[in-house]
Formats: structure tokens, C-alpha cells, sequence
């Protein structure tokens, strides 16, 4: 970099640089890492450096891209009016037990942002509070079971992020099971996790409708410079309606039996908002309620089996007794 005729470079720690970069980023409402490195008298690589430390130390940084393409790094706004974030040790063990949860986000950058949180508790902690952290974090065992890998898919969740983060428009290919590869223009809303899988859900102006795009059928994603705002009624349960799972449809009355051999792992449980459970005498359970999905309800109800049978309606019992028939055959000897 060209240096300012008879002023020396300026030669000085990390930290007092850091605390150069805070000040100027601080000051004006965003910056160059050209316009950084000439108040700075630093190099831009240097910059880099620099700003990528003050997001590992917490620092909300933000990369816009201006109307003639370059890039001006800022803190958010308000960022300066924040209170310090402190936790006691009980909130502490609550998060160490919660990550233990989030292994399904194995191979996103959202594990990457774990572990990045984490590394800022674990530095800001004396090492026996760390120790003893740990250990409570691991008496708390999650067993997954077809968790999906999504490490191949890690740099497109990266845009994802982004565009969910600042409300920008994308542009994506997407391929349907069974289905030719199509285009959407999307209004990213919300990043729904269902059934040990990431899904997307949005706006998808070609369809005129909210649609739900499954992560791993996602072949690429633009983000787009144009933004949108979020109706101020949506809500992410608009995603999936009546659905009993994700796929909404045509409501089914919805009558089963559960024969005491299963019956308590069913009862007390919430399946759906619309369910009443009823204790029959001879220590079975019957449960009602209104939800679309055949195909989920038949997987969720063939879990049970043969300890359960579908009372209503007649087109899922139909259904059911059609699959049952269908597998039975494939066990019969020849």
C-alpha cells in the first residue's frame, strides 16, 4: 500500500489496533478496508486480520455492499447503547446442556458459531469452571438417528444465513423428489428443523404462495441485493397450517386406539394442538383430532404397530389396511 509521503508506518500491538479499528467503526457509519488501512497506516491484509479477531471476540460486525459494489464494515445498530452479556453458573450449565442437543447441526456453520460462543465462554472462565462445565455438558447423552451431514452444503447455508439475517431476496434452484430441477425467486423467512432434516421456508413469488424447500434439494442459492420485509402477521406455524407434520392438505377427523401395550407412550404427550385423549376402562387409550397429512399420520401410527388401530376416518383406515396388506405380501413364502 502506498504510504503517505514522510509519514511513517505505524508500528503498534494488535491490541492497540483493535482498539483504532473499534474507534473508527464506532464514529462513522461504515467503512472501507481501504479507508481502515489508510487511517490505520496498515496494510489491508492486515485488516483482514483485525476484523476477522473482532468478530471471534463477539463484536456485531456487519459487511454491506454499497451501491458501487464495495464492501463497508460497521457495527450494528446500537451496538454501542449494549450492556456486556454476562451469565451466572446456572445459566451457564443450562447452555452446556442444551448444545448437547444441537448435534443435528453437525457440518453447518451454525455449529461453526457454536463453537466459536463456547470458545468465548471457555476464555472468559477460569480453567476449573470450564472443567466442571464440561463435565455437566456431558451428563446429558442425545442419541440421533439419521441425522444428515451437511457439510457439503456448508457454504450455501452460509447464504442462507446471510440472506435470513438481512431479509435479502434469493434466487434458487431447486429439485422436488422426483421432479425436474426448478427456479424459484424466494423471500427467505424462517429455518425450520423437522424429522432429523433442515428445511427453508418462505415467499416463492413463482408460486405466489409460502412454500417449504428441503435443504438437501437445494442445488444452489443467489443472494440478491433487493431486500423484503416480513408481513407482520406471519408466524412459522403459517409454514405448515393444518398439517400434523409438514404437509398441509384436506383435514382428517382423526380417531385412534392404542392398546395398553403402548399406551403410555402416548399419554401425556402433545402430538397435536387439536388432541383430546380419552382413558378407556381395560387400560386403553383413545385419541381424537383434526389435522391433513395422510401419509405422516400412517408413518407416525405404523410406529405403534400392531398395538393400534385407526378408528376414523374410513380413508385412512382404508389406507392403512392397504399398506399393511401390501408389506404383508412381501413377507409371505413363496
Amino acid at each position: 500500500m502506498k504510504k503517505s509521503p514522510g509519514k511513517p508506518a505505524k508500528k503498534y500491538s494488535q491490541a492497540a489496533r483493535l482498539h483504532d479499528v473499534i474507534r473508527l467503526l464506532e464514529a462513522r457509519y461504515g467503512m472501507t478496508v481501504t479507508e481502515l488501512a489508510e487511517e490505520c497506516q496498515i496494510d489491508r491484509r492486515t485488516v483482514y486480520r483485525d476484523l476477522d479477531a473482532l468478530r471471534s471476540a463477539g463484536y456485531p460486525l456487519v459487511a454491506e455492499r454499497a451501491e458501487d459494489g464495495t464492501v463497508l464494515y460497521r457495527f450494528m445498530a446500537g451496538f454501542s447503547r449494549l450492556r456486556p452479556i454476562t451469565f451466572s453458573l446456572e445459566e451457564l450449565m443450562t447452555l452446556y446442556l442444551c448444545r448437547g442437543q444441537l448435534a443435528f447441526l453437525h457440518g453447518t456453520p451454525f455449529a461453526d458459531d457454536l463453537d466459536a460462543l463456547f470458545g468465548r465462554i471457555r476464555f472468559s472462565l477460569p480453567p476449573r469452571s470450564v472443567a466442571h462445565l464440561e463435565r455437566i455438558g456431558e451428563t446429558v447423552a442425545p442419541k440421533f438417528q439419521g441425522v444428515r451431514d451437511y457439510s457439503e452444503q456448508k457454504g450455501m447455508l452460509v447464504e442462507l444465513r446471510r440472506a435470513l439475517l438481512f431479509q435479502s431476496r434469493c434466487a434458487l434452484r431447486y429439485t422436488p423428489a422426483r421432479r425436474q430441477t426448478e427456479d424459484y425467486l424466494v423471500d427467505p423467512y424462517t429455518l425450520l428443523f423437522y424429522g432429523n432434516s433442515l428445511y427453508l421456508g418462505g415467499f416463492a413469488h413463482n408460486r405466489g404462495s409460502l412454500r417449504l424447500f428441503l435443504v438437501d434439494r437445494i442445488a444452489s442459492v443467489q443472494v440478491l441485493a433487493e431486500r423484503f420485509e416480513i408481513p407482520a402477521e406471519y408466524t412459522a406455524a403459517d409454514l405448515t397450517g393444518s398439517a400434523f407434520g409438514l404437509v398441509d392438505g384436506p383435514l382428517l377427523p382423526v380417531r385412534v386406539r392404542f392398546g395398553s401395550e403402548v399406551a403410555h407412550l402416548v399419554r401425556g404427550r402433545h402430538w397435536h394442538p387439536t388432541q383430546c385423549l380419552t382413558e378407556e376402562s381395560d387400560g386403553c387409550l383413545l385419541l381424537e383430532f383434526s389435522a391433513a397429512g395422510e401419509r405422516e399420520i400412517l408413518g407416525w401410527l405404523f410406529s405403534f404397530l400392531p398395538h393400534v388401530e385407526i378408528l376414523a376416518p374410513p380413508s385412512l383406515r382404508r389406507a392403512c389396511a392397504g399398506a399393511l396388506a401390501s408389506a404383508s405380501a412381501l413377507y409371505k413364502e413363496s
